[in-house]
Protein backbone atom coordinates (compact mmCIF):
# COMPACT_ATOMS: atom_id res chain seq x y z
CA UNK A 1 0.00 0.00 0.00
CA UNK A 2 1.39 3.38 -0.97
CA UNK A 3 1.05 6.14 1.59
CA UNK A 4 1.11 9.94 1.28
CA UNK A 5 4.43 11.25 2.48
CA UNK A 6 4.41 13.09 5.80
CA UNK A 7 5.72 16.68 5.85
CA UNK A 8 8.73 15.80 8.02
CA UNK A 9 11.91 13.90 7.30
CA UNK A 10 10.49 11.93 4.38
CA UNK A 11 8.56 9.75 6.82
CA UNK A 12 5.44 7.93 5.62
CA UNK A 13 2.68 7.88 8.24
CA UNK A 14 1.69 4.23 7.74
CA UNK A 15 5.01 2.41 7.63
CA UNK A 16 4.92 -0.96 9.27
CA UNK A 17 1.31 -2.15 9.71
CA UNK A 18 0.34 -5.75 9.12
CA UNK A 19 -1.48 -6.30 5.82
CA UNK A 20 -5.15 -5.43 6.17
CA UNK A 21 -4.65 -3.78 9.55
CA UNK A 22 -5.19 -0.06 10.13
CA UNK A 23 -1.83 1.50 11.00
CA UNK A 24 -0.96 2.54 14.52
CA UNK A 25 0.58 5.98 15.08
CA UNK A 26 4.34 6.02 15.07
CA UNK A 27 4.53 9.08 17.32
CA UNK A 28 2.02 9.77 20.11
CA UNK A 29 2.08 13.00 22.11
CA UNK A 30 0.10 13.45 25.32
CA UNK A 31 -0.95 16.57 27.19
CA UNK A 32 -1.31 15.16 30.69
CA UNK A 33 -4.05 17.27 32.27
CA UNK A 34 -6.29 16.96 35.30
CA UNK A 35 -4.02 16.14 38.24
CA UNK A 36 -5.26 19.05 40.34
CA UNK A 37 -8.93 18.36 39.60
CA UNK A 38 -8.45 14.68 40.42
CA UNK A 39 -6.94 15.62 43.78
CA UNK A 40 -9.56 18.25 44.64
CA UNK A 41 -12.35 15.77 43.96
CA UNK A 42 -10.82 13.58 46.66
CA UNK A 43 -10.13 16.34 49.15
CA UNK A 44 -6.39 16.13 48.57
CA UNK A 45 -3.73 18.71 47.77
CA UNK A 46 -2.75 19.30 44.16
CA UNK A 47 0.66 17.81 44.88
CA UNK A 48 -1.00 14.47 45.68
CA UNK A 49 -2.60 14.62 42.27
CA UNK A 50 0.78 15.01 40.60
CA UNK A 51 2.11 12.01 42.52
CA UNK A 52 -0.90 9.98 41.39
CA UNK A 53 -0.20 11.08 37.84
CA UNK A 54 3.17 9.34 37.96
CA UNK A 55 1.39 5.98 38.04
CA UNK A 56 -0.47 6.92 34.86
CA UNK A 57 2.85 7.81 33.23
CA UNK A 58 4.22 4.36 34.07
CA UNK A 59 1.11 2.64 32.71
CA UNK A 60 1.16 4.56 29.42
CA UNK A 61 4.88 4.04 28.86
CA UNK A 62 4.36 0.32 29.41
CA UNK A 63 1.45 0.13 26.98
CA UNK A 64 3.15 2.27 24.33
CA UNK A 65 6.16 -0.06 24.40
CA UNK A 66 3.90 -3.12 24.20
CA UNK A 67 2.03 -1.71 21.18
CA UNK A 68 5.22 -0.89 19.32
CA UNK A 69 4.86 2.89 19.33
CA UNK A 70 8.14 4.44 18.17
CA UNK A 71 8.01 7.77 20.02
CA UNK A 72 5.96 8.85 23.03
CA UNK A 73 6.19 12.52 23.98
CA UNK A 74 4.72 13.62 27.32
CA UNK A 75 4.05 17.28 28.14
CA UNK A 76 5.26 17.38 31.74
CA UNK A 77 5.84 21.09 32.37
CA UNK A 78 5.15 23.98 30.04
CA UNK A 79 7.00 27.27 29.93
CA UNK A 80 3.74 28.84 31.20
CA UNK A 81 3.57 26.55 34.25
CA UNK A 82 6.07 28.76 36.13
CA UNK A 83 3.07 31.04 36.77
CA UNK A 84 1.55 28.45 39.13
CA UNK A 85 1.87 28.87 42.91
CA UNK A 86 5.47 28.58 44.07
CA UNK A 87 4.64 25.67 46.37
CA UNK A 88 3.24 23.67 43.47
CA UNK A 89 6.15 24.50 41.17
CA UNK A 90 8.64 23.46 43.86
CA UNK A 91 6.78 20.21 44.39
CA UNK A 92 6.80 19.53 40.64
CA UNK A 93 10.54 20.13 40.48
CA UNK A 94 11.09 17.72 43.38
CA UNK A 95 8.92 15.13 41.65
CA UNK A 96 10.82 15.59 38.39
CA UNK A 97 14.15 15.11 40.14
CA UNK A 98 12.87 12.08 42.01
CA UNK A 99 11.66 10.50 38.77
CA UNK A 100 15.05 11.09 37.14
CA UNK A 101 16.76 9.40 40.07
CA UNK A 102 14.40 6.45 40.47
CA UNK A 103 12.90 5.66 37.07
CA UNK A 104 15.73 5.98 34.57
CA UNK A 105 17.44 2.68 35.39
CA UNK A 106 14.11 0.90 34.94
CA UNK A 107 13.67 2.53 31.54
CA UNK A 108 17.19 1.49 30.61
CA UNK A 109 16.56 -2.14 31.57
CA UNK A 110 13.59 -2.18 29.20
CA UNK A 111 15.57 -0.69 26.30
CA UNK A 112 13.78 2.67 26.38
CA UNK A 113 15.65 5.77 25.22
CA UNK A 114 14.91 8.96 27.15
CA UNK A 115 15.17 12.51 25.85
CA UNK A 116 14.14 15.79 27.43
CA UNK A 117 13.16 18.77 25.26
CA UNK A 118 12.69 22.33 26.48
CA UNK A 119 14.72 25.17 27.96
CA UNK A 120 16.90 23.43 30.56
CA UNK A 121 18.42 26.70 31.77
CA UNK A 122 15.36 27.25 33.95
CA UNK A 123 16.07 24.13 36.01
CA UNK A 124 18.42 23.68 38.93
CA UNK A 125 21.93 22.41 38.27
CA UNK A 126 20.99 19.11 39.93
CA UNK A 127 18.06 18.53 37.55
CA UNK A 128 20.19 19.50 34.55
CA UNK A 129 22.88 17.06 35.67
CA UNK A 130 20.43 14.19 36.06
CA UNK A 131 18.82 14.93 32.68
CA UNK A 132 22.21 14.72 30.99
CA UNK A 133 23.04 11.51 32.84
CA UNK A 134 19.72 9.89 31.94
CA UNK A 135 20.11 10.75 28.27
CA UNK A 136 23.68 9.45 28.21
CA UNK A 137 22.72 6.18 29.91
CA UNK A 138 19.86 5.40 27.51
CA UNK A 139 21.27 6.96 24.32
CA UNK A 140 21.95 3.68 22.52
CA UNK A 141 18.69 1.95 23.44
CA UNK A 142 16.59 0.92 20.46
CA UNK A 143 13.14 0.47 22.00
CA UNK A 144 10.53 3.14 22.63
CA UNK A 145 11.83 6.71 22.43
CA UNK A 146 10.35 8.43 25.48
CA UNK A 147 10.44 12.22 25.28
CA UNK A 148 9.66 14.47 28.23
CA UNK A 149 8.77 18.05 27.32
CA UNK A 150 9.77 20.15 30.33
CA UNK A 151 9.91 23.96 30.41
CA UNK A 152 8.82 23.59 26.81
CA UNK A 153 6.70 25.77 24.56
CA UNK A 154 5.98 25.37 20.87
CA UNK A 155 6.57 29.05 20.13
CA UNK A 156 9.88 28.90 22.04
CA UNK A 157 10.87 25.90 19.91
CA UNK A 158 10.07 27.57 16.57
CA UNK A 159 11.64 30.90 17.60
CA UNK A 160 14.85 29.11 18.59
CA UNK A 161 14.95 27.27 15.27
CA UNK A 162 14.43 30.54 13.38
CA UNK A 163 17.19 32.23 15.39
CA UNK A 164 19.68 29.45 14.63
CA UNK A 165 18.89 29.66 10.92
CA UNK A 166 19.29 33.45 11.03
CA UNK A 167 22.69 33.02 12.68
CA UNK A 168 23.75 30.64 9.91
CA UNK A 169 22.61 33.13 7.27
CA UNK A 170 24.49 35.96 9.01
CA UNK A 171 27.62 33.79 9.15
CA UNK A 172 27.40 33.11 5.42
CA UNK A 173 26.78 29.39 5.96
CA UNK A 174 23.30 29.47 4.49
CA UNK A 175 21.63 31.45 1.71
CA UNK A 176 18.30 33.10 2.60
CA UNK A 177 16.71 31.18 -0.29
CA UNK A 178 17.65 27.95 1.47
CA UNK A 179 15.52 28.77 4.51
CA UNK A 180 12.50 26.60 3.80
CA UNK A 181 10.27 24.14 5.64
CA UNK A 182 12.89 21.40 5.53
CA UNK A 183 15.59 23.69 6.95
CA UNK A 184 13.34 24.77 9.81
CA UNK A 185 12.24 21.21 10.41
CA UNK A 186 15.85 20.19 10.95
CA UNK A 187 16.27 22.82 13.68
CA UNK A 188 13.19 22.22 15.84
CA UNK A 189 13.05 19.66 18.65
CA UNK A 190 12.61 16.01 17.63
CA UNK A 191 13.79 16.61 14.09
CA UNK A 192 15.03 13.03 13.89
CA UNK A 193 11.71 11.49 14.91
CA UNK A 194 8.56 10.84 12.93
CA UNK A 195 6.06 13.70 13.08
CA UNK A 196 3.34 13.48 15.71
CA UNK A 197 0.53 11.28 14.36
CA UNK A 198 -1.73 11.40 17.41
CA UNK A 199 -2.07 13.96 20.19
CA UNK A 200 -4.08 12.95 23.26
CA UNK A 201 -5.32 15.44 25.84
CA UNK A 202 -6.94 14.30 29.05
CA UNK A 203 -9.43 16.03 31.42
CA UNK A 204 -11.90 17.25 28.80
CA UNK A 205 -9.99 20.36 27.70
CA UNK A 206 -9.89 20.79 23.91
CA UNK A 207 -6.81 22.80 23.03
CA UNK A 208 -3.14 22.08 22.38
CA UNK A 209 -1.72 24.74 24.72
CA UNK A 210 1.44 25.69 22.81
CA UNK A 211 2.61 22.07 22.59
CA UNK A 212 4.70 20.86 19.61
CA UNK A 213 3.12 23.41 17.26
CA UNK A 214 5.40 22.55 14.35
CA UNK A 215 5.55 18.81 14.94
CA UNK A 216 1.75 18.40 15.18
CA UNK A 217 0.92 20.00 11.83
CA UNK A 218 -0.90 16.88 10.61
CA UNK A 219 -1.67 15.18 13.93
CA UNK A 220 -5.01 13.62 14.74
CA UNK A 221 -6.42 15.01 18.01
CA UNK A 222 -8.06 12.83 20.65
CA UNK A 223 -9.75 14.55 23.60
CA UNK A 224 -10.96 12.50 26.55
CA UNK A 225 -12.76 13.57 29.74
CA UNK A 226 -10.65 11.11 31.76
CA UNK A 227 -8.44 12.91 34.29
CA UNK A 228 -4.76 12.08 33.91
CA UNK A 229 -4.33 9.97 37.09
CA UNK A 230 -7.18 7.73 35.84
CA UNK A 231 -5.74 7.38 32.33
CA UNK A 232 -4.44 3.83 31.96
CA UNK A 233 -3.45 1.29 29.33
CA UNK A 234 -7.07 0.65 28.36
CA UNK A 235 -7.67 4.39 27.83
CA UNK A 236 -4.51 4.54 25.73
CA UNK A 237 -5.78 1.63 23.62
CA UNK A 238 -9.08 3.47 23.06
CA UNK A 239 -7.18 6.49 21.77
CA UNK A 240 -5.18 4.26 19.41
CA UNK A 241 -8.40 2.64 18.16
CA UNK A 242 -9.88 6.10 17.55
CA UNK A 243 -6.79 6.98 15.51
CA UNK A 244 -7.06 3.77 13.49
CA UNK A 245 -10.63 4.68 12.57
CA UNK A 246 -9.62 8.02 11.07
CA UNK A 247 -8.93 8.63 7.38
CA UNK A 248 -5.78 10.73 7.03
CA UNK A 249 -5.92 12.64 3.75
CA UNK A 250 -2.88 14.98 3.88
CA UNK A 251 -4.61 17.39 1.49
CA UNK A 252 -5.95 14.73 -0.88
CA UNK A 253 -9.57 13.84 -1.57
CA UNK A 254 -11.28 10.79 -0.11
CA UNK A 255 -11.22 9.20 -3.56
CA UNK A 256 -7.46 9.67 -3.91
CA UNK A 257 -6.79 8.12 -0.53
CA UNK A 258 -9.07 5.17 -1.28
CA UNK A 259 -7.37 4.66 -4.67
CA UNK A 260 -3.99 4.47 -2.96
CA UNK A 261 -5.29 1.78 -0.63
CA UNK A 262 -6.73 -0.27 -3.47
Amino acid sequence: MTSPQSPRSGVTPDDGPTAGEAPLPRHVAIIMDGNNRWARARGMSGVRGHHAGVEAVRAVIRRAAERGIETLTLFAFSSENWKRPASEVNALMELFLMALKREVKKLHRHGIRLSVIGDRSGFSSSIQKHIAGAEALTRDNTGLHLVIAANYGGRWDIAGAARRLAERVAAGELDPEEVDEQALDEEVSLSGDAPVDLCIRTSGEQRISNFLLWQMAYAELHFTPVLWPDFDGAAFDRALADFQGRQRRFGMTDEQVEAQGA
